[in-house]
């Protein structure tokens, strides 16, 4: 199977840490121009001076999913330099821990806003893009939405952040059944707990560790576990693929 990127322009959301830059040097390597778009330029600037170093085309772009005005003119941006963005991963997300009674509802509106929205705004922006440079005829459009498997499971203390990712799932499916005729392709990727930014220090707590330990194979997984299904729904070789929910979780959800 062939799951070369080169050719495609990849625009990654919340590209600035965890699975964001660790999909942007994955996708770097298998041949791809990238977009890194975060709200920290800061740090996507450094990330895209590393794989320049390494010999690949990237650039990096202020982006704040929330923002329509801020989307538009981060595909604008990569137009400008690589053509038309054709494969899409929508990855930006934030959670705000704690019981549901107490969490305040700004923090559930920053997660619905990031989470849900965002993935609708970067997504929709994308297809519209896609369709008008003819992407019905070069059937070569690629969304990805990375979710999380907490969208079909019930716990404590996330109960916002797993409502957004089941909404992302279906938001998925939606857009896939919508844009089948024009050449894109939309997925869900819903990977299990990584240790990344989003989860903090929890995995170091005692709770942290309790979970951990009640997962069937007692372990994190590693975000190498995802780069092949990553690279595969990106690639060309995904041509008859959309509208998939797609579980990597090392069996901690069953």
């Amino acid at each position: 199977m062939n799951n070369s990127l080169t050719g495609r322009t990849v625009l990654i959301t919340g590209a600035s840490s965890g699975l964001g830059a660790h999909f942007a040097k994955l996708c770097a390597d298998a041949g791809a121009r990238i977009v890194l778009g975060a709200r920290r330029l800061d740090r996507i600037e450094a990330l895209a001076v590393t794989l320049i170093a390494g010999g690949a085309q990237a650039l990096a772009v202020p982006l704040d999913v929330t923002s329509e005005k801020s989307i538009e003119s981060a595909y604008n941006a990569a137009e400008r330099t690589f053509g038309t963005v054709d494969t899409i991963i929508a990855n930006a997300g934030v959670s705000v821990a704690g019981r549901s009674t107490e969490i305040p509802a700004d923090g559930i509106r920053s997660v619905i806003d990031t989470n849900f929205t965002g993935v609708y705004l970067t997504a929709r922006e994308g297809a519209r893009r896609l369709i008008a440079a003819n992407s019905r005829t070069h059937e070569n459009g690629r969304i990805l939405i990375i979710g999380s498997i907490t969208a079909h499971m019930t716990a404590q203390g996330d109960a916002a952040y797993a409502a957004s990712k089941a909404a992302a799932a279906h938001l998925g499916r939606n857009f896939a059944r919508e844009w089948v005729r024009q050449g894109i392709n939309v997925n869900v990727l819903q990977p299990g707990y990584i240790r990344t930014e989003i989860s903090g220090d929890w995995f170091d707590t005692p709770g942290g560790a309790d979970q951990i330990a009640n997962f069937h194979r007692r372990r994190l997984m590693q975000p190498t576990a995802l780069d092949d299904l990553v690279l595969y729904l990106c690639s060309d070789a995904s041509r008859h693929v959309t509208a998939a929910v797609i579980d990597v979780d090392d069996g901690q959800s069953l």
